[in-house]
């Protein structure tokens, strides 16, 4: 199993492009604080990118090349609710390929579909995603569609903060993740550019390092 970036060069301008727009700020002086109670450094918001056509048309074209190169085999498209559902509609509409989407857990009505959209055993999947953390959302997606017959041929993503539990879990998943952009591109073309102070630089590379235990 692989976790890695696509394209290097591509990776920079789309750090660019995610930071000029506002989709990612990095604030280390003053943290945000994550429902899990871990303080960050960045807050990473993709879903503002569809809001600019010039970019958003850069992400889909970028993910459909991925999934031509790396994943030629793929049947259905597969959003993760919610955040990847417009990803993932926009990238299944390049490559002609159905599109589903999965949430984080079963409607409680209706028919009480954790899957919207027409699956067939055995069909190969390609999981979409417009950030990956820790890989548990993402995981559970991949469950459940395993559980339904799906194979997953991987997962693809805008962006990812590259941490080594996410590795591990997509790893020990047997889930090939291939991703735009990551959050040491991200610190390396804002240091080169001078967004960033080059004394906080090491701070906010120990945050990747142990994002648990870091600011406190």
């Amino acid at each position: 199993m692989s976790v890695n970036c696509f394209d290097k060069n591509l990776a920079k301008e789309i750090a660019k492009e995610l930071l000029s727009i506002g989709a990612i700020k990095l604030q280390p002086e003053d943290p945000f604080t994550w429902a899990s109670g871990w303080q960050s450094p960045i807050y990473c918001d993709n879903r503002l990118s569809l809001s600019f056509p010039a970019l958003r048309t850069k992400i889909k074209e970028s993910l459909a090349d991925m999934i031509r190169e790396r994943f030629p085999n793929t049947e259905v498209i597969a959003g993760v609710a919610t955040a990847g559902i417009p990803q993932g509609a926009l990238v299944a509409e390049a490559l002609g390929l159905p599109m589903i989407y999965v949430r984080s857990k079963s409607k409680g009505h209706g028919l009480e579909n954790q899957i919207e959209g027409k699956l067939n055993p055995g069909q190969k999947v390609i999981v979409v995603e417009d950030l990956v953390s820790t890989g548990g959302s993402s995981l559970k997606a991949v469950e459940a569609l395993r559980a339904s017959g799906a194979e997953i041929e991987g997962m693809v993503s805008i962006f990812t903060y590259d941490f080594n539990i996410a590795r591990e879990a997509m790893e020990s998943n047997n889930v090939n993740l291939s991703y735009l952009s990551d959050y040491p591109t991200l610190i390396e073309y804002a240091a080169e550019n001078g967004l960033l102070k080059p004394e906080l630089v090491e701070t906010l590379n120990a945050w990747r390092e142990d994002p648990g235990s870091w600011g406190k």
